[in-house]
């Protein structure tokens, strides 16, 4: 998966949750933002959730979740911003990609 598609900068993570468009669901927070350029994503994992071991499977689970919907995702003129839930380490890896997309469908 290439890095191109990846907001990192943490002034790009304020402005897009400073714009306060936002979905829910019980594992997941998804802030996103129109866009001139192409779809890029951020994934936010507080400590809150685990130690760095976890916090890092989380971040795997999601980047492949987002990178098996890219092809669909390439074509939208969208910033997003992932963040997990205490939710989410309770649910199984299918629930929560079944809710990553339920809430990607009702953004684009």
């Amino acid at each position: 998966m290439k890095n191109i598609n990846i907001i990192k900068k943490n002034h790009e993570f304020q402005k897009i949750i400073s714009k306060r468009h936002f979905l829910k669901s019980k594992t997941l927070i998804i802030y996103f933002l129109e866009a001139k350029d192409n779809f890029k994503y951020g994934i936010s994992v507080g400590k809150k959730l685990g130690n760095a071991v976890i916090r890092n499977k989380v971040k795997r689970q999601i980047r492949m979740m987002i990178y098996n919907k890219l092809i669909n995702l390439k074509e939208e003129k969208k910033h997003i911003i992932i963040m997990a839930r205490n939710e989410y380490l309770k649910r199984s890896y299918e629930y929560n990609s079944n809710e990553l997309n339920r809430l990607l469908t009702k953004i684009c």
